[in-house]
């Protein structure tokens, strides 16, 4: 990868005048409205563009376009193959264009631009490549019976698939969704979120010149109040995908429940446990692991390792190596490549994660690092990585989800202790554990109850490994793998008797 400096970034940034109109049946188009709403750079605090604010109205056009092209058959009765070159074109394309892609989410995320181009859009275009190449070898079954019947389990597209996504990984988990339900057969119709829309545009105009036929890649942008709640009650929707908070994926619930029961899959918040046992030899590693756990997308991340679960031999220690290592991790301009933690997404959330601040210091925390906003010359949404001490697992910022660059460091005496603390808590979607003694690792990664359990590692692992949580952390499927494409495929059987 070519090393690029921030003139070279600000200069390309400047550059580039992104679409902002709705992806509907093969074209972009205004909101129907004609209204639009604007999208605002986080590390500046201002406006990069005009985005179409679409709503039911549009959702509506959208999933009547995804409709008939399914019903025709023009993708979901392409022949495996033929689907599968297509977007392996589409990846391609991807990577073309990743320049740009890394520099959209930059500036309408706020994420760090090493970030961006390393991270963020060569995993998506991996995704991508991953379940396209997945598309001819997923087989169906021939279920045992006697000579005189043939039993087949086939699996077919479920139909029209929403995907309602989150602000803080937009081009990476769009493509979780997108393509496994692309490979499957399926027709789509995505909502990004209103901080977040540019890449999925992009997105669309790169499936377009891939060969994807018009009506089976759609993008509607707007708010969930309009735009998402209208996709979650659409008739004619037979699957909505999405990732955020709880209180809106209950939503989806509810709409599904009004409307016509369609198949719902979350991927909600999290708190998630790190546990370091006494016994770990290389404090300056574990310490490396957890800064990244926490301060990777400024915390901004469902699966982000929030509660440090630490047993008391090794606490002090670990928290002197841990408070040198968060400050090496610089806060500042996302195109500076040097830059490790970003700007929050919006204003709002800044004072959100500062409200949280705020309430650890009222319940008897005690801030050994960080805790305050900063670089506020910038217009920007910048806060401190920030590591609490002496908290209790009853404490709200031991609870909630903050979603930001905050630590929370609870002290337990042994694993038994770390692992009901672990538990103790309404989310279950990912955790790790610090430990060199290989009996306790197994022992204490089957005793946590989460959807992923890295040892020694801050990982939530690769393509091939299933995405998803226990308890409030999930619903109705897993992200990545093969497991991905189960929840946009209906499995019917056909019993033929023979004569």
């Amino acid at each position: 990868m070519k090393e690029l400096t921030l003139s070279d970034f600000t200069a390309a940034a400047a550059k580039i005048k992104p679409e902002t109109r709705a992806f509907i049946d093969g074209e972009f188009v205004p909101a129907r409205s004609g209204k639009t709403f604007a999208t605002i750079n986080p590390a500046t605090g201002k406006e990069l563009a005009q985005v179409a604010e679409c709503d039911a109205d549009d959702v509506d056009v959208a999933v009547c376009a995804a409709r008939r092209a399914f019903e025709s058959g023009v993708w979901s009765a392409m022949p495996p193959k033929a689907r599968k070159k297509i977007l392996l074109r589409f990846a391609d394309l991807m990577e073309r264009d990743s320049e740009e892609l890394a520099l959209l989410e930059v500036l309408d995320n706020g994420k760090p631009i090493s970030d961006a181009r390393s991270v963020d859009v060569p995993d998506s275009i991996e995704t991508l490549r991953w379940h396209a190449e997945a598309i001819d070898k997923i087989y169906d079954q021939i279920s045992p019976t006697s000579a005189d019947v043939v039993s087949m389990i086939v699996r077919e597209p479920i139909g029209v698939v929403g995907a309602v996504l989150p602000w803080n990984f937009p081009i990476f988990v769009a493509m979780w969704k997108f393509a496994p339900a692309l490979a499957g057969g399926n027709s789509i119709v995505i909502k990004p979120a209103e901080q977040t829309s540019l890449t999925a545009i992009k997105l669309a105009a790169l499936a377009a010149e891939a060969g994807v036929p018009n009506g089976v890649f759609n993008v509607v942008t707007g708010f969930g109040e309009t735009a998402g709640q209208a996709i979650g009650r659409h008739m004619d929707v037979d699957c909505v995908s999405f990732t955020g908070s709880g209180e809106v994926g209950r939503y989806f619930l509810r709409y599904a429940a009004e409307s016509n029961i369609k198949r719902v899959v979350l991927e909600l918040g999290g708190k998630s446990p790190a546990i370091v046992l006494d016994d770990v030899s290389d404090l300056q590693a574990v310490a490396n692991q957890i800064a990244t756990g926490i301060l990777f997308c400024q915390g901004e991340n469902c699966s982000a390792g929030s509660r440090l679960i630490v047993q008391s031999g090794i606490k002090d220690r670990l928290l002197d190596t841990l408070a040198k290592t968060f400050k090496t991790w610089t806060v500042g301009n996302p195109l500076e490549p040097t830059t490790r933690v970003g700007a929050m997404i919006e204003e709002a959330h800044m004072n959100r994660v500062l409200s949280y601040i705020d309430a650890g210091r009222e319940g008897g925390a005690r801030i050994l690092v960080g805790g305050r906003r900063t670089l506020t010359d910038t217009g920007g949404f910048f806060v401190e990585p920030t590591i609490f001490d002496g908290v209790r697992n009853d404490m709200r910022i031991a609870r909630e989800e903050i979603f930001g660059p905050v630590l929370s460091v609870i002290e337990v005496a042994d694993a038994d202790e770390a692992v009901r603390v672990a538990n103790d808590t309404n989310y279950g979607l990912a955790s790790s554990l610090y430990t060199d003694n290989l009996h306790l690792a197994h022992k204490v990664a089957r005793a946590i109850k989460a959807g992923t359990v890295s040892v020694n590692c801050f990982s939530e692992g690769d393509m091939g490994v299933p995405f998803g949580g226990y308890k409030q952390s999930g619903f109705g499927g897993r992200d990545k793998g093969i497991a991905a494409h189960d929840q946009y495929l209906q499995t019917k059987a056909i019993w033929m008797q023979l004569r």
